[in-house]
C-alpha cells in the first residue's frame, strides 16, 4: 500500500493543532471569568468569591502550561512538513506569528506570574489587573492567530513574485475580509467555554460537599455568563459569520449545508446523512423550505450555488464540513437551553437542590471546547482543496523531502505522547477541583 505523503500530513497536522485547541479556549474564557470573580470578591469585600478564584487560579495555570508546551509543537511543523507553504507565505504570516509572541504571550504569561504568586503581596487592586492583563494577552494572543488563518481563508494585502507571496499592505492582510467575524465568533466561543467550565468545576464541588458558599457564586455567575455569550453566539456573531462564509468561500457553505445543486429558495437542511460516493448528496433530509436563502440573502427567493457548479477540483469535502457545522450549531444551541433553564432555576430558588441539573452541568464542562473543534474542522477541512484559498493548494505546500514513512512514525509517536499528557492533565484537574483548600460553608463567612 503506498502511503500518501499529503494526507498524512494533513493528518498529523491536524492531530497536532487539535489536541493543542482544547485548551487556548478554556484558558482564554477562565482568565475572563476570573476578571469578573476576582473584581467581585474585590469590590464587595467577599471572601467566598476569592476563594473559589483561588480554586479556578490553579486550573487556570494548568491549562495554561499544558497549551504552552502543545503550542510549541504545532509551529514547529511549518519548516519540516509544509516547507513549500513556508517559502510561499514567509513574508506574511511570519508578522502576525512574530507579533503574538512580542505583544501577546509575553504579557500574558508575566501577568499571569503575579496573578498566581502575588495574591496577599500586592495590593487587591493590583492583583485584579493582574488578571485583566492575562485575559487581554489571551486574547490578543488569539487575535494575532486569528490574523494569520484568517488571511489564508481570504487573503488581501499581497502580491505573488518569483513564486512567492510578498506583502504590499501589512493593513490589508491584517484586517482581511474574514478577519473580525472570526475572531468575534472564536472569542465568543472560548467565553462560552469558560462559562461551562466555571459551572461544570461549581457543581461538581456543590455535588461533593467542596465549600458550597463559594461554588454557589461562581455558578451563578457562570450561568448568567454561559446564556449572555451563547445567545450572541447564535445571533448576531454566528450569523453574520455564516452570512460572510456565503459571500467569500460560497464552496464551503455549500458543503456546510449540504447544497448539492445551485437553488433559488434554498432550503435549511436540518438534518441529514450527507455520503460523497458514488457522488456528492445528503440522503434523509429534514429542511425548512426557502429559509437558507433568507438567512443568506434577507430575501426567501435568492439563489445559493451548489457544489456541482464549481470546479471538480475545486470541490471542498462534504461530509466532514456538513457533520461538523451541524454538530457546531447543534451544541450551540443545547447551550443557550441549558444556561437559561439554570437561570430559571436560580430565579425561582431551586438551582442549589437540582441535583439532576448539576450532574448535567458537569457532563457539560467539555462540550463548548468540543464545539470548538467542530468549528475548527469545517472551517478548515471546508477550505480544501486550498491552504491558501484560490492562492496556493494544500497538495503543493507540503515538505517533498519528508518520506510518508516518518510522517507516520511521527503521527503515531505525537499520539501516544498525546494521549500520555491529555490522561495527565484530566488526573490534575480533577484532583485540583477535589483537594483545593476548602473555605467555610456560606453561614460560617461574612458575604
Amino acid at each position: 500500500m503506498t502511503l500518501d505523503p499529503v494526507l498524512l500530513a494533513r493528518l498529523q497536522f491536524a492531530l497536532t493543532i487539535g489536541f493543542h485547541f482544547l485548551f487556548p479556549p478554556v484558558s482564554i474564557g477562565l482568565a475572563w471569568m476570573l476578571v469578573i470573580i476576582e473584581g467581585l470578591g474585590w469590590r464587595r469585600d467577599d471572601e467566598h468569591y476569592r476563594h473559589i478564584a483561588k480554586v479556578l487560579a490553579k486550573l487556570l495555570a494548568l491549562t495554561f502550561a499544558v497549551g504552552v508546551a502543545t503550542g510549541i509543537v504545532m509551529e514547529f511543523q511549518f519548516g519540516t512538513n509544509w516547507a513549500g507553504y513556508s517559502r510561499f507565505v514567509g513574508d506574511i504570516f511570519g508578522a502576525p506569528l512574530a507579533a503574538e509572541g512580542i505583544f501577546a504571550f509575553f504579557l500574558e504569561s508575566g501577568f499571569l506570574g503575579i496573578y498566581l504568586f502575588g495574591r496577599n503581596k500586592v495590593g487587591k487592586g493590583v492583583h485584579w489587573f493582574s488578571i485583566l492583563m492575562v485575559a487581554v494577552g489571551a486574547t490578543l494572543s488569539a487575535f494575532w492567530i486569528l490574523v494569520a488563518n484568517s488571511w489564508q481563508q481570504t487573503p488581501t494585502g499581497f502580491v505573488v513574485r518569483n513564486g512567492r507571496a510578498e506583502l504590499t499592505s501589512f493593513a490589508e492582510a491584517v484586517f482581511n475580509p474574514s478577519m473580525w467575524l472570526r475572531f468575534f465568533h472564536t472569542i465568543d466561543a472560548a467565553l462560552i467555554s469558560g462559562a461551562f467550565f466555571v459551572a461544570g468545576v461549581a457543581a461538581w464541588r456543590l455535588r461533593n460537599g467542596k465549600g458550597a458558599g463559594p461554588s454557589r457564586r461562581a455558578l451563578k455567575v457562570a450561568l448568567i455568563a454561559g446564556l449572555a455569550f451563547s445567545v450572541l453566539e447564535l445571533f448576531p456573531i454566528g450569523h453574520e459569520h455564516t452570512r460572510k462564509v456565503v459571500e467569500t468561500q460560497p464552496e464551503k457553505f455549500a458543503a456546510m449545508e449540504g447544497l448539492i445543486h445551485t437553488q433559488q429558495g434554498a432550503p435549511l437542511t436540518l438534518f441529514g446523512l450527507a455520503r460523497e460516493n458514488p457522488e456528492y448528496d445528503v440522503d434523509a433530509r429534514i429542511e425548512i423550505p426557502r429559509l437558507l436563502s433568507y438567512m443568506a440573502y434577507s430575501d426567501f427567493g435568492a439563489e445559493i450555488k451548489g457544489l456541482e457548479d464549481f470546479p471538480e477540483d475545486e470541490r471542498p469535502p462534504l461530509w466532514l464540513p456538513f457533520v461538523s457545522f451541524h454538530n457546531m450549531v447543534i451544541l450551540g444551541q443545547l447551550f443557550i437551553l441549558v444556561s437559561a433553564y439554570g437561570v430559571w432555576l436560580l430565579w425561582r430558588g431551586r438551582l442549589w437542590t437540582s441535583r439532576r441539573f448539576l450532574r448535567l452541568l458537569v457532563f457539560f464542562l467539555p462540550l463548548p471546547v468540543l464545539a470548538c473543534q467542530f468549528g475548527w474542522i469545517a472551517a478548515e477541512v471546508g477550505r480544501q482543496p486550498w491552504i491558501v484559498y484560490r492562492v496556493l493548494r494544500t497538495a503543493d505546500a507540503i515538505s517533498v523531502t519528508v518520506p510518508a514513512g516518518q510522517i507516520l512514525f511521527s503521527i503515531i509517536m505525537f499520539g501516544l505522547i498525546y494521549l500520555l499528557l491529555g490522561t495527565l492533565y484530566i488526573f490534575l484537574l480533577k484532583r485540583e477541583m477535589g483537594h483545593a483548600p476548602e473555605a467555610a460553608d456560606a453561614g460560617e463567612v461574612r458575604g
